[in-house]
């Protein structure tokens, strides 16, 4: 799995981030999906290899705009691109309100099939490389985590010991696959005993905006990777006069660790944090590893990170 990270700004852009945009890629595979796309998403496309002509799929955590006001522009750019596949995409109540409102003001014609499936806490979707089930998350609208699971793959041949008994890579291999057993020059081959143990795929989650990450419960337990907003330190958060409903780095922290989450991507950083501040995303990171003892990283625009499939999290 491949996530390369568009926007990690919490609210508004920065000179150094952009709001919330994601992108996942999955091995083996030509297609790609949008976690959200918050205003000038595809300006950042423009600085990476992705292309809007190979997105299958956009799934928005919820309406607050830097989380989906740069849909319109994507959707018209997928137009002029000359990019006509059709287009899903799933997010909150309220989406299939917006989208064609704009679309029919501006005389917007996509000339491809736009479909908007409006999804509820509990939903579940499959895909061809994973699963997908919403999960509801605790802000002051209603807000998504999506839980993704990775097919496993059961089909996989100890193509070492074939080779061993005399059967080379051929047509029949892919008879053992289907679980049928051959007879090859007078031998027989059983496919049970040439497979090999399942290879489980990798579970993640991706979260909108969120004040409790415990809210996601026994999700987290050993999760393989958890991508989740982690807006202020627990001082700064204190300090704030009016209090919004986002995660802090010590409660990020605490949650993770107590769920034993092998990587955790910190994003949705406020603009406290920048390079010209008394506060700065190290900061984010620190109060963090004060509890968790994992695999940590704060993202930042234009990340680039792969998870294997031994759960191994590597910024690339």
């Amino acid at each position: 799995m491949r996530l390369t990270f568009l926007g990690t700004s919490a609210g508004k852009p920065t000179k150094e981030r952009n709001v919330s945009a994601l992108a996942l890629e999955f091995d083996q595979d030509n297609k790609w999906y949008l976690f959200d796309c918050g205003e000038a998403t595809q300006h950042q496309l423009l600085k990476t290899s992705l292309s809007i002509g190979k997105l299958a799929a956009i799934f928005i955590t919820h309406l607050h705009g830097d989380h989906y006001f740069g849909l319109p522009g994507l959707l018209s750019s997928k137009t002029l691109d000359k990019s006509l596949a059709p287009l899903t995409i799933y997010g909150p109540k309220g989406l299939n309100k917006f989208l064609p409102c704009i679309l029919d003001i501006s005389h917007e014609h996509l000339g491809y099939e736009l479909t908007i499936i409006e999804i509820e806490a509990g939903a579940s979707f499959h895909f061809d490389k994973f699963s997908l089930k919403v999960l509801p998350l605790v802000h002051s609208i209603e807000s998504f985590a999506y839980y993704i699971k990775e097919q496993d793959i059961t089909n996989k041949l100890d193509e070492e010991k074939l080779r061993n008994n005399g059967l080379e890579p051929s047509q029949l291999y892919g008879e053992l696959k289907r679980g049928n057993d051959i007879v090859f020059e007078g031998k027989e081959f059983i496919s049970r005993e040439y497979m090999l143990e399942p290879i489980k795929g990798r579970r993640i989650i991706i979260a909108g905006d969120n004040s409790d990450p415990e809210v996601l419960s026994s999700y987290l337990d050993k999760l393989d990777l958890l991508v989740h907003e982690s807006t202020y330190t627990q001082e700064v958060y204190d300090a704030l006069p009016t209090k919004f409903l986002h995660t802090t780095a010590k409660a990020l922290g605490l949650s993770v660790q107590k769920h034993q989450v092998k990587n955790l991507i910190a994003t949705h950083i406020s603009a406290r944090y920048s390079k010209n501040s008394d506060y700065t995303a190290q900061d984010i990171c620190d109060e963090i590893q004060n509890s968790y003892k994992n695999n940590c990283f704060i993202a930042n625009d234009f990340d680039r990170f792969y998870l294997s499939r031994d759960r191994e999290l590597t910024r690339i």
